[in-house]
């Protein structure tokens, strides 16, 4: 395990490298970015699960957390897109990785970042848990007020077809293996964003849906916890 900074937009975002200790040849890697108000301690242990598995995995900061936390009543979503865009790219470069084998794992904010990543890069595997749906306007608007929208919760609940949305629309063209994890009494993301997108990634190539019962949205609970990182080993060692 080992410590690295990304460089974007003239800024430094730190992340953390884990490695097999032994692989033959290069190997798939996996990037995952967690949610809002969040940190990449978040997906350590679902990192190490991965990395026990043969995959070199890389957890990381978006700006406006951890050491930028003063950042964040300014970042947006433009921003975080780019954050998670570089981080990507440090990844798919390492000389330990194989390119073509890249994964991403997402939760909330997270998930919805991964989602429009799809669009701009190679990803053959995407993981989301409870992943978010905003609104496509004001998309350099800062993103914790995004959050302050009073809208915001009748438009997670209304069905949404991918030209509406913009994230939607980025899943659609997604031909990868897909998984999908909520939590049966999320409060913050309700099922019909689930719907949403499982509706959205009509082209992928497989596309598998957990639904973990009486979860909340941050999976507090250490069953649940668990139970999304079993699964989560299980699916990418199945499909690498």
């Amino acid at each position: 395990m080992s410590d690295v900074v990304i460089p974007v937009d003239g800024q430094r975002v730190r992340g953390r490298l884990l490695r097999p200790a032994e692989v033959a040849g290069p190997a798939p890697g996996v990037v995952f970015v967690h949610g809002w108000g969040s940190s990449q301690a978040q997906d350590r242990s679902k990192a190490q699960h991965l990395r026990a598995l043969g995959f070199v995995c890389l957890t990381f900061n978006l700006r406006g957390h951890a050491r930028t936390w003063r950042q964040r009543q300014t970042v947006t979503r433009s921003q975080n897109l780019r954050d998670l865009v570089a981080a990507f790219d440090c990844l798919a470069g390492h000389e330990a990785v194989d390119p073509e084998r890249m994964g991403v794992v997402g939760s909330s904010y997270g998930g919805y970042l991964a989602t429009l990543l799809v669009s701009e890069r190679k990803v053959r595997w995407l993981a989301l848990e409870a992943p978010a749906l905003y609104k496509d306007g004001d998309f350099d608007r800062p993103k914790r007020e995004l959050n302050l929208d009073d809208d915001l919760p009748a438009y997670r609940r209304t069905p949404l077809l991918p030209a509406d949305n913009l994230a939607l629309r980025s899943a659609a063209g997604f031909e990868g293996d897909v998984l999908l994890v909520e939590g049966e009494r999320d409060q913050v993301i309700p099922h019909q964003v689930l719907a949403n997108y499982h509706a959205a990634f009509a082209g992928a190539r497989s596309l598998s849906h957990l639904v973990i019962p009486e979860a909340d949205h941050g999976l507090t609970q250490p069953e649940w916890r668990a139970r999304y990182c079993a699964t989560l080993a299980d699916w990418f060692a199945r499909l690498r």
